[in-house]
C-alpha cells in the first residue's frame, strides 16, 4: 500500500509536526474512514511512536457498518447514500466515542463519478471533531482535500484561536 498512488501524501514534516503536537498534548486520535479506505490511519501511524496518540480506527464502506459501529443515523444515511457533512460528523463523533478519544477524523465521499446517483465528479466530506468542536469541509477533489487533513488536525488540537483558523482554512480549501 505504500506507493505514491496509495498515499495521501502528507509530507514527512507534516507527519512529524502532528506527531509532536499530539504527544505533547497527551491526546488520543481515532479515525473513521469510508472513501479513504484506511489511508488516513496509515498516515497517522507511519511515524515511530504513533501508539502514543493514535488509538485506532475503522474503515466502514457499508452503510450498515457506519450505522452499527459509529452510530450514523440510518434514515439520513439512506437518503444520501451515506455521503454528506452530517454523515462525516456522525462518523467522527462515533469514532471518538468508540475509541474513547478527544479527537477524531472521518472521511466519506465518492472516489469516482457515479451516474446512477447523479455524481458527475469525485468529492469528499472530511470532518474533524475535538470534544464538542467540529470542522467539516466538502472537497471536489478528494485527494487534494485529504492532503490538508493533517494541518486541520494540528490546528484543531491547539486551542480555540487555531480551531477558528482551521475553520477558515477549510472554507478556503473547500472551494478548490
Amino acid at each position: 500500500m505504500d506507493t505514491d498512488k496509495d498515499r495521501i501524501n502528507w509530507s514527512e514534516e507534516e507527519s512529524r509536526a502532528l506527531h509532536g503536537r499530539l504527544l505533547a498534548l497527551g491526546v488520543k486520535v481515532a479515525v473513521a474512514e469510508s472513501l479513504t479506505v484506511g489511508r488516513v490511519q496509515a498516515e497517522l501511524g507511519r511515524v515511530s511512536g504513533a501508539s502514543g496518540y493514535f488509538a485506532g480506527g475503522v474503515t466502514c464502506y457499508a452503510t450498515e457498518a457506519k450505522v452499527r459501529l459509529l452510530g450514523v443515523d440510518a434514515a439520513h444515511a439512506a437518503e444520501v447514500n451515506a455521503v454528506s457533512a452530517r454523515v462525516a460528523e456522525e462518523m467522527a463523533r462515533g469514532a471518538a466515542k468508540l475509541f474513547g478519544c478527544e479527537i477524531a477524523v472521518a472521511t466519506t465521499g465518492y472516489a469516482e463519478p457515479d451516474a446512477a446517483r447523479g455524481v458527475a465528479e469525485p468529492f469528499a466530506w472530511v470532518a474533524v471533531v475535538r470534544r464538542e468542536y467540529l470542522v467539516a469541509a466538502h472537497h471536489r477533489h478528494p485527494r487534494k482535500g485529504l492532503c490538508h487533513a493533517a494541518r486541520r488536525v494540528r490546528l484543531c488540537v491547539a486551542g480555540r484561536r487555531n480551531r477558528d483558523l482551521a475553520a477558515k482554512e477549510l472554507r478556503r480549501t473547500a472551494r478548490h
